[in-house]
């Protein structure tokens, strides 16, 4: 039953890519643009196919670069708001910088980090989680402010400690809050990782695409595009089934009261 649901809901986006890819090869196939600029879907399909053992190799280097950034960004972000929850004069020091540093450019932080740090994947992992701990930070903190005071002035009438409170009650509160955060991490990851490959790197799906771009090889860079929308997607799509597993609480359907 649910299969079924999940499948009639499934063909609209597919209809509207459908749709898309279409409207794209007809506009170019009628001379709209040049496909050096824009190239048709069928090129980069193509180039999919034709450049596949040179996409994948520099797509596991980025892969790598973006899962191990996040959780990075996860491990540092859920710290940073306990100690944010716990000491308030932890957060008024600290939330102002943080938001501060979402507005630093990544083009100009990037190639400051290759310079300190080297060509490794260290720079790219600095970068990502710049980019990515905020989120997590704002919506964990969001999720320890949810949790129900009755349930809190419950455990204070039974004398509960505080570390017990914190992980009976306000972790397992905050951790929707965490997967979230995670999810809107998984689109700057990704863009994170590109900006650090072309700041300094001789592999990545970033680095290929600037490559692609000098060498008027627009459908090959696009199809690296492509790969990185797909692994957005798909990380998307596991940090869910993930946030269903662990937190089964927060997507029980609600009662409704009579």
């Amino acid at each position: 039953m649910r299969l079924a649901a999940t499948a009639r809901a499934g063909w609209r986006p597919v209809a509207v890519v459908v749709a898309l890819l279409g409207a794209w090869e007809l506009y170019v196939d009628l001379g709209g643009a040049s496909t050096l600029i824009l190239p048709a879907p069928r090129t980069v399909a193509q180039s999919l196919y034709d450049d596949r053992s040179l996409l994948w190799s520099n797509f596991l280097v980025t892969a790598q670069e973006v899962v191990l950034g996040i959780l990075v960004a996860a491990a540092a972000a859920v710290a940073l708001a306990c100690a944010m929850h716990f000491f308030a004069v932890v957060r008024q020091s600290l939330y102002p910088l943080l938001i501060a540093s979402q507005t630093l450019p990544i083009p100009m932080l990037a190639p400051v980090l290759v310079l300190w740090l080297g060509f490794g994947i260290l720079p790219k992992l600095v970068v990502i989680a710049v980019v990515s701990f905020f989120s997590i930070v704002v919506t964990t903190l969001a999720g320890f402010a949810s949790v129900d005071p009755d349930l809190l002035k419950l455990m204070r009438t039974f004398d509960a400690p505080r570390r017990r409170v914190f992980w009976s009650i306000e972790l397992p509160t905050a951790l929707p809050g965490v997967f979230t955060g995670a999810k809107i991490t998984v689109i700057v990851a990704v863009i994170g990782a590109v900006f650090a490959e072309q700041a300094g790197a001789n592999s990545g799906l970033g680095f290929l695409f600037s490559e692609s771009i000098a060498q008027l090889q627009t459908a090959r860079a696009y199809a690296t595009v492509v790969l990185l929308s797909a692994f957005a997607i798909l990380l998307f799509a596991a940090l869910t089934a993930a946030e269903r597993l662990a937190t089964p609480w927060a997507h029980q359907p609600k009662e409704t009261g009579s």
